[in-house]
């Protein structure tokens, strides 16, 4: 799974694929370790490693409710990625309408 320590970049941190299905898991709703147990088919302890670099990454929150710690996805933290991909959307755009266009053009 990696050190935490340098887990602690977004990027890093939803390169696991786990990760990410975590995140999706809590992105509506905040679930409990065990909520994330049993939905994801992952055992305790690395539900509770995974976790903890969402954590470090800042992309994920917790609270306490009586026994319960829950947690919660934060779509905010994930801005930086966003507009990384962004910029590879609007290439990809550019080179599949220049494609689309060529094509086009070879129709005629």
């Amino acid at each position: 799974m990696g050190h935490v320590a340098a887990s602690q970049d977004a990027f890093r941190a939803i390169a696991d694929p786990g990760r990410r299905r975590m995140l999706d898991a809590m992105r509506d709703t905040e679930r409990t370790v065990g909520e994330l147990t049993r939905l994801l088919g992952v055992s305790q302890p690395a539900v509770s490693q995974h976790l903890k670099v969402l954590k470090l990454a800042g992309l994920v929150d917790d609270r306490a409710d009586g026994r319960f710690r829950l947690y919660r996805a934060r779509g905010a933290a994930l801005h930086e990625v966003s507009q990384w991909l962004a910029k590879y959307e609007a290439f990809w755009t550019r080179r599949l309408d220049a494609l689309a266009g060529h094509l086009a053009r070879g129709r005629h």
